[in-house]
């Protein structure tokens, strides 16, 4: 008998054994899901992890904790030109042209990732159809399909925020756009526009959970207009009329700490969905922010009052936060002061689906995959900010810097971490010897990059000149 149940073993053991390798091979095999999550006019004083005073954010000081801290990511301080480097992997000096506009021709990683055989998928803020100087083809409500994105929640595809022409805002009550169907303020009564945009992204992971994903969520929160949640807003009506803001500056601030609070609590809602579909092991969970805090916004940081710089070039306009959580790869609780451009996350991408980047794709990131798997990769000497904002009073400008020295292309330079308003313009021989050697650098870089954007940036500027051709300046061997 005792023979007869070792060979009965040793059968089944055969027959079950080939299938479970099996399993494990493609389990193996299968490429890593990715989620970009990226907040709205709101940088690193407002979040715990980075020293931040007055929001409480459990859930991305969690990833933190678990994952990778990123000190120097650096954006452009507005939100187009950010969405368009950050989406296409290209200084803006290549291919930003209009405020609110991503030109179509644009190859962006969605599409990348498309190639690869992921399902994708965007939620939050569009605003990219050219609706403010009538694009071609700015009518179109399947330009997020075009854009390389399976399925699509959005707000501002192809209305604006005028009620009147079938738009409205985006937090209570939305109208927002759908995988090309436009769900009006009536159908969205009542309803809070970053919980609809949140759920549709479970919903997509928990379809797509067994093959890869890519989910894009670029947030509406904590842009401006500055309301309550649905943690905050009590018994009040929550139509569009709850979107106004108060006029008083303390009332003002505590909608924007509720809505950091809340934009928290989303991320956690996102991180669980993947655990609960047994995914976590295997998505990249990433974290950031496109330009700057609003200017109306005051906070806490380190001891110290941090006035928000959207729109400007100081380090509060574009040094953002990164969180990178992807377990059993990032390190733990590790700070990493290499620095991260937005042009950077396109190679990254590529690089995690094992892609080989070839003549479509851009030239001016640069991966920094081996970072999150705990190595030290090829980290940058500097980042760029080529920038023309084409909206608002805004001026453009340009600068490239490290982890400690910005030099504009007029010649300006400051030692950025003990002055971060820049107020004290370091002359020739004052910076010391690291700063001296940096400034050298840096000029150095300068001279291979295109002219500084003209001054007169607006709405209607006339001169809006590009490089699109313009020589690999941050892999030049290449």
């Amino acid at each position: 008998m005792k023979r007869l149940g070792l060979i009965l073993f040793l059968f089944v053991m055969t027959c079950v054994m080939p299938g479970h390798a099996a399993e494990q091979a493609a389990s193996k095999a299968r490429r890593p899901n990715i989620i970009l999550i990226m907040a709205d006019d709101v940088s690193w004083e407002c979040f715990s992890s980075y020293g931040a005073e007055d929001y409480e954010t459990p859930h991305i000081d969690a990833l933190a904790k678990q994952g990778i801290r990123f000190t120097n990511c650096y954006s452009t301080p507005l939100c187009t030109p950010s969405r368009v480097k950050l989406m296409t992997g290209k200084y803006n000096f290549r291919n930003y042209t209009h405020f609110g506009y991503l030109n179509p021709n644009e190859k962006t990683f969605g599409q990348l990732l498309q190639s690869a055989g992921y399902k994708t998928a965007i939620a939050g803020k569009w605003q990219l159809n050219g609706l403010y100087h009538k694009a071609d083809g700015f009518k179109d409500n399947t330009r997020p399909f075009k854009a390389g994105f399976d399925e699509y929640c959005l707000w501002q595809v192809t209305t604006g925020v005028k009620v009147k022409e079938g738009g409205g805002e985006r937090f209570w009550s939305p109208p927002l756009e759908q995988n090309g169907k436009y769900l009006s303020i009536e159908d969205n009564q009542g309803k809070y526009g970053p919980d609809i945009m949140s759920d549709f992204l479970c919903d997509f992971i928990k379809k797509n959970k067994d093959q890869p994903f890519f989910v894009y969520y670029p947030s509406t929160l904590v842009h401006n207009p500055f309301v309550p949640t649905p943690d905050t807003i009590g018994s009040a009506p929550r139509t569009q009329a709850a979107n106004k803001q108060p006029k008083g500056k303390a009332a003002r601030k505590a909608n924007f700490v509720a809505m950091v609070n809340y934009l928290d609590q989303i991320v956690g809602k996102l991180v669980k969905q993947v655990e609960d579909v047994g995914q976590l092991e295997n998505t990249l969970i990433l974290f950031t922010a496109d330009n700057g805090t609003n200017v109306q916004i005051k906070s806490q940081w380190n001891g110290q009052t941090i006035h928000g710089g959207k729109g400007s070039t100081t380090d509060m306009g574009t040094h953002v936060p990164l969180v990178a959580y992807w377990k059993g790869h990032t390190p733990q609780g590790v700070v990493l002061d290499d620095l991260v451009d937005f042009t950077d996350f396109y190679p990254t991408f590529a690089a995690m689906a094992g892609i080989k980047l070839g003549k479509d794709d851009p030239i001016d990131g640069r991966s920094f995959l081996p970072q999150l798997n705990g190595k030290a990769g090829e980290p940058r000497e500097w980042v760029l900010n080529h920038y023309q904002p084409y909206w608002g009073r805004f001026k453009g400008d340009q600068y490239v810097r490290n982890e400690g020295f910005k030099l504009y292309r007029d010649g300006r330079f400051f030692h950025v971490p003990v002055d971060l308003t820049e107020s004290q313009n370091l002359a020739a021989g004052q910076a010391g010897t690291e700063g001296e050697a940096a400034r050298g650098m840096l000029q150095q870089t300068l001279s291979t990059i295109p002219p500084a954007p003209p001054v007169k940036g607006g709405p209607n500027a006339g001169a809006r000149s590009n490089y699109p051709d313009w020589r690999n300046i941050v892999n030049p061997n290449d």
